[in-house]
């Protein structure tokens, strides 16, 4: 019956309908693909642009701890021109145009400094070109660094054996280039500054000192025998030693002192406390020492003074390592009467000890063991207080005991020929002046 066909005939055009319906969605999904696609392109545009921007953040951060070791002496020009040159050589990204990179140099007034260092390009984009032609890119780094303050005590054997060898002249040579080395890491006056410490049995702290309050000039406490004779040589180290050889005991006139004093009263001779006029044993004794070594140097910003009293340095006398140290660390304490600065967290502390030899006398003995426990336990104060220690053996001396003074086993030098102390000087001088950054 007609039913049939009609019933086929309407099938054919709903399949008809759903082909058609299906080239519509073809045409969606085609138009629909042209935003997906330019996102893809986009995303790789941006991974480029991101992988240039993680590039520029290396190359600011190489330029910043670079161009810090030298920013505080150029101008804002010369600046400006390092600033491009060291960012380029460590920016390897062609593809970079327009590349601007700004230094800003800022003294924070307090031994620090900031450099803060800006950077921009651009990046040429590729299908997402169809709306943006570049991407800007841009970063910044800072970097804050400063010196800390430096006060160095030089604590020098000036005995007579340091004539031998050519220990003294090579010990003049290093001392004078570490004081250079020093002078040209000090950014700011008073940033470093140096004592001068030369010992042998005594130091001499020096005749303009002769009515100081810290002096010790009463006989009863065995501070000077120096008038009859031999009363002063080393044997007669008491008052009951020169009355029993028949000298009568005084006190010498003090205009004729030579500046020398030996070790206080013990515990004081390891330690730093303040001389106290109501405590006898904490003053200096004075002793008119006939190998008396040339005046020690206190804490001093005058590099000309440093060096000349390196220069007028001459070998005599016997071994008193133990004055030498106590005295280097008496110069580093905050009260008289050398009066150094007090400590802080922006300031180092260091004493640089050199020998050549043993113990061979102080104040109370000849002996070297018995003197060799007065020099550790200086040193074990001296570390105690916060005081970074350097030793240097010169061919002799007690190589354990050195050691243990040592703020650590690195910062002891065992020098066999004289002509190594400038490496050991430089070295620890390059140490001392090393710059100190945080990011």
């Amino acid at each position: 019956m007609t039913c049939t066909p009609f019933i086929a005939y309407l099938r054919g055009k709903l399949c008809d309908f759903r082909r058609a319906q299906g080239g519509n969605i073809a045409i969606i999904f085609g138009l629909s693909a042209i935003p997906v696609v330019g996102l893809m392109g986009a995303a790789v545009d941006y991974s480029r642009a991101y992988s240039a921007k993680s590039a520029m953040q290396g190359a600011l951060d190489a330029t910043g701890l670079t161009l810090s070791k030298e920013a505080q002496s150029l101008t804002k020009e010369k600046l400006d021109e390092k600033a491009l040159k060291y960012f380029l050589a460590n920016f390897n990204r062609p593809d970079a145009t327009d590349v601007k990179i700004v230094p800003v140099f800022t003294d924070l007034n307090n031994g620090k400094y900031k450099l803060d260092i800006s950077g921009t390009a651009n990046v040429p984009t590729t299908i997402s070109g169809l709306w943006q032609d570049k991407m800007a890119i841009g970063s910044e780094t800072q970097v804050i660094w400063g010196y800390k303050k430096l006060e160095l005590a030089l604590a020098l054997d000036n005995t007579g054996s340091m004539a031998s060898s050519g220990k003294m002249t090579q010990l003049k040579i290093a001392a004078k280039n570490l004081i250079s080395t020093l002078q040209k890491a000090a950014k700011k006056d008073g940033d470093i500054k140096i004592s001068i410490v030369p010992f042998n049995t005594d130091v001499n702290v020096g005749k303009a000192n002769v009515s100081a309050t810290w002096i010790k000039w009463d006989g009863s406490n065995d501070s000077w025998n120096s008038l009859n004779g031999s009363c002063s040589s080393s044997w007669y180290k008491t008052k009951s030693n020169c009355e029993n050889a028949g000298y009568k005991w005084t006190v010498a006139n003090h205009s004729n002192w030579n500046g020398c004093i030996w070790d206080r009263d013990q515990d004081y001779d390891v330690k730093n406390a303040s001389p106290d006029t109501n405590i006898k044993a904490t003053l200096f004794p004075a002793h008119q020492e006939s190998n008396c070594p040339v005046e020690m140097l206190p804490l001093t910003t005058n590099w000309a003074n440093m060096t000349s009293k390196i220069d007028s340095m001459s070998p005599k006398g016997n071994t008193n390592v133990t004055i030498g140290m106590a005295l280097a660390f008496q110069t580093l304490s905050p009260w008289s009467p050398f009066n150094a600065a007090a400590p802080n967290t922006e300031l180092d502390k260091v004493i640089i000890l050199l020998t050549d030899g043993d113990n061979t006398e102080n104040r109370f003995t000849t002996s070297a063991k018995s003197i060799d426990a007065r020099t550790k336990l200086v040193c074990d104060n001296a570390k105690a207080a916060n005081i970074k220690v350097y030793t240097i053996r010169v061919i002799n001396g007690n190589s354990s005991l050195l050691k243990q003074c040592a703020t650590e086993s690195s910062m002891y030098y065992d020098v066999q020929d004289a002509a190594q102390l400038n490496t050991v000087f430089t070295t620890i001088a390059n140490s001392l002046a090393s710059l100190r950054l945080s990011q």
